[in-house]
């Protein structure tokens, strides 16, 4: 038998594989106790073939990496029941396969990585979208992830195939159909062969396909079983033995599983997620024998409905009565949290719309994904993007007042000598206000930011040498050594600043080219070349520039802040080879904050240029005035949107203001998860429990 793709050293090393494990690593871990919270997890069976009816085998959850790597082809889908354990299998599967090349102290051949199914858009290429999972997810330079994908070192293991296509059916699975037909063409290194690949589906979803005559190719199909009585008991007894303070309760579990209801109880918690739901719930101090309450005589299928419909109801009290108060101290009460996971429950769903409308939805726009940054259609759509444009406006006007008051231009007149360069100065300004009221009207603000921090050391030698620079641009002329050793040493820090909150100054890292930095960011660039314009404009004006040179340091000042400008996309898109994972809102904490340190970088400039005509008290405010609202109006885009979103929506009761708390205690609560860089529902059946009861308030 062939050696599999993942059981052997490489030749030599490759970076990009050794950072793709680490983070796959550390992803999978923060996932797993996410999903277990603990590390103790029901047990979960399987066997191969279609049908329903096959008996439990010996391959359960530790064997599945050793099931896997005996597959010729190494194509799996494994089929099951909502809260069967499709995720929680694709989770130890991951880690099984990176268990044998670690312990060997080589990276393998092919990295397992989980990607969400619900992410992928109809019409994409699987293979460019799979080097797009690697960049936004786990960090990889745009070549890199190219390069893996194209040389077959990444195997994809797509959990939840039936999140695709949410909602009641309307006919076929068309996005899961078109998803298969794209891992049906993706091959092979050698394009003779299907590739490896492995997909999670709902059984019910499973059999729409097959009914459509659409399946996974050349893949062996695995079906998780129900948990047995003897599973649930053992398990229990596992997690309250003898002496337990819920060991009369663990009693009652039983006795019900028993009884003369017990085979709709028993089909009522046949799942770990249902029966999580029950431990839960006992643990909170509620009552088993109410929670399993069921008429022996009723037919099980609606007994064991009805109990599935109590467990849910009671989950989102019992969570918040064991974990009642957050990491600040903060109390939460359980009618405040059904109502607000509740509004999140429906705005997914309204994301998922969205996202089925859309050609190119942005990142995180999906049926399961809370992103921070998408959260503000919450508080209104129209009312949040018409608010968010007049303070965009209003901040661009106070940066260019700014700006005019120190640059000592004094008041308007375009008749009198030197109107021209009003004139010129004016409309330069008035583009670059027309550019922040497009950009702040823009559908969907995107956050990004870099993934490292520079050592104080670097920061410090940066500060020193901006002084230096400053110092040896002036000559001592303008102003004294001291002061522009100050000064520069200023600008150093604030440059130093940008630099440490991105990737740029770390070596390894991954960075975008300047090609895509100005396909991603066309009108911010201009922005930034036309604030340049600005800077230049005024000292050319002092020193009486003729037409010929006005025009001639006007376009360089463009091009140089141009340039900076892609300088800075590209770092802010980059990733340190040393960066731990993301955090659902690391992206729109660094928004606000690299673009204040574009701002203040910018507002360094204008200071040089304010000083040369403007006491040393008014350059400093007009800088700083001009720099903050610079920064807010034109560099934190998504983080003013969000917060604008976030105001009226908690003004509106819809969500608590201090939401970001919420969210972290939602997840220690486990009552949702860290998902990559979002946060998810705890599971897709509450979300879906959540959704139809706001729906129908």
């Amino acid at each position: 038998m062939p050696a599999a793709p993942w059981a052997g050293a490489v030749q030599g090393r490759d970076a990009a594989v050794e950072l793709l494990v680490r983070r796959v690593l550390r992803e999978e871990d923060r996932a797993r106790k996410g999903l277990l919270g603990g590390y103790d997890i029901a047990p979960v069976s399987f066997s191969p073939g279609h049908t329903e009816a096959a008996a439990p085998g010996p391959d359960d959850l530790h064997t599945i990496g050793r099931f896997f790597t005996d597959l010729h082809p190494h194509r799996l889908l494994v089929v099951g029941e909502s809260g069967a354990g499709k995720t929680v299998l694709a989770i130890e599967l991951v880690l099984q396969l990176l268990e044998s090349p670690l312990a060997t102290g080589q990276p393998p051949r092919m990295v397992p990585v989980r990607l969400n199914a619900a992410r992928w858009t109809p019409g994409r290429p699987f293979e460019s979208w799979l080097a797009e999972q690697l960049v936004q997810d786990f960090g990889l330079a745009g070549d890199d992830a190219h390069r893996l994908v194209h040389d077959r070192k990444v195997l994809p293991v797509v959990d939840g195939l039936d999140e695709l296509d949410p909602g009641p059916p309307a006919g076929p699975p068309r996005r899961a159909m078109s998803l298969l037909a794209e891992l049906n063409r993706y091959s092979d290194l050698s394009g003779r062969r299907a590739g490896a690949v492995v997909v999670t589906c709902r059984a019910d979803r499973h059999a729409e396909l097959r009914a459509a005559g659409v399946w996974l190719d050349d893949a062996t199909l695995i079906r998780l079983h129900d948990l047995t009585v003897e599973q649930i008991a053992a398990y229990l007894k596992a997690r309250w033995p003898d002496g337990h303070p819920c060991a009369g309760d663990r009693d009652a579990v039983q006795a019900a599983l028993t009884g003369p209801a017990g085979r709709a109880v028993h089909l009522a918690l046949a799942t770990p997620w249902r029966l999580l739901l029950t431990v839960t719930a006992v643990e909170s101090g509620a009552d088993p024998d109410e929670l399993l309450r069921v008429d022996p005589h009723a037919d099980h299928r609606k007994g064991a409905d009805a109990i599935a419909g109590r467990l849910l109801d009671a989950y989102v009290p019992a969570a918040t009565r064991l974990t009642p108060r957050d990491a600040h101290g903060a109390a939460y009460r359980p009618d405040q949290v059904r109502a607000w996971l509740e509004r999140l429950a429906a705005h997914l769903r309204w994301q998922a719309a969205v996202s089925a409308r859309s050609d190119r939805p942005p990142p995180g726009l999906t049926a399961i994904d809370i992103v921070p940054h998408l959260l503000w259609p919450i508080g209104g759509r129209f009312l949040v993007r018409a608010l968010h444009g007049l303070c965009a406006v209003a901040l661009a006007i106070v940066a260019m007042v700014a700006f005019w008051t120190g640059s000592a231009l004094g008041a308007p007149d375009l008749g009198a000598a030197g109107g021209g360069e009003q004139a010129l100065t004016l409309a330069i300004m008035a583009s670059w206000v027309v550019i922040v009221s497009g950009l702040s009207l823009s559908p969907w603000p995107s956050a990004a930011g870099g993934r490292a921090n520079v050592p104080r050391r670097r920061r410090v030698t940066g500060a020193v040498l901006g002084g230096l620079a400053g110092l040896l641009l002036t000559g001592g002329d303008v102003f004294g050594p001291l002061f522009a050793v100050v000064a520069g040493g200023t600008g150093g820090l604030a440059l130093g600043s940008v630099i440490g909150l991105t990737a740029a100054g770390r070596v390894g890292a991954g960075r975008m080219t300047v090609a895509e930095a100005i396909r991603a960011e066309p009108v911010t660039l201009m922005g930034f070349g036309l604030c340049g314009a600005l800077t230049g404009l005024a000292p050319l004006r002092l020193a009486h520039a003729g037409p010929a040179a006005l025009v001639v340091g006007v376009a360089g000042a463009f091009v140089l802040a141009f340039a900076l400008g892609v300088v800075f996309t590209i770092t802010t898109g980059g990733w340190s080879m040393d960066a731990e994972l993301a955090h659902p809102r690391e992206a729109l904490h660094r928004n606000p904050t690299i673009g204040m340190a574009f701002g203040l970088t910018g507002g360094v400039a204008a200071f040089l240029v304010f000083v040369m005509s403007q006491s040393l008290a008014v350059s400093l405010a007009c800088a700083v005035v001009g720099g903050v609202a610079f920064g807010l109006s034109f560099g934190a885009l998504a983080w003013t949107r969000t917060v604008i979103g976030l105001i009226v929506a908690a003004a509106r009761g819809l969500l608590p203001l201090r939401l970001w708390s919420f969210l972290d205690w939602a997840c220690e609560a486990r009552l949702l998860r860290v998902s990559g860089a979002t946060y998810q529902f705890r599971h897709r059946e509450l979300q879906d429990f959540l959704t139809s009861a706001d729906s129908g308030s």
